[in-house]
């Protein structure tokens, strides 16, 4: 794959980190005020490691680190997003997936 798809990866993952960003902060108004902390929760790590998708092609193995990078994106913000629109924590199960993916993604720039 070209390293240079992961910008294309970026972009469109940033547009949703924004896109879902801003309805938690204007429109999401859940029963539990507590999910709104889960939402913000998934809304940061969205957009942080949506940014740090933009430097997939510099690292050694793009392929394996943006790939880290997009699996933890979908399994722990989208499980928290999920978990905070359905206001139930029993869809939590692939958040540590997720955590994992990120923690991994990092690691694998030591290599």
């Amino acid at each position: 794959m070209d390293p240079r798809l992961w910008h294309k990866v970026a972009a469109f993952s940033g547009v949703a980190a924004l896109g879902l960003g801003a309805y938690g902060a204007h429109a999401f108004k859940p029963k539990n005020l507590a999910y709104k902390e889960v939402w913000q929760t998934a809304s940061l790590y969205h957009l942080v490691h949506t940014a740090a998708l933009l430097a997939a092609p510099l690292t050694n193995r793009p392929n394996i680190f943006g790939g880290l990078l997009t699996t933890g994106i979908l399994a722990f913000s989208g499980t928290c997003y999920t978990v905070a629109l359905l206001e139930d924590r029993k869809y939590s199960s692939l958040a540590p997936f997720g955590g994992f993916a990120f923690i991994a993604a990092w690691a694998s720039l030591l290599f």
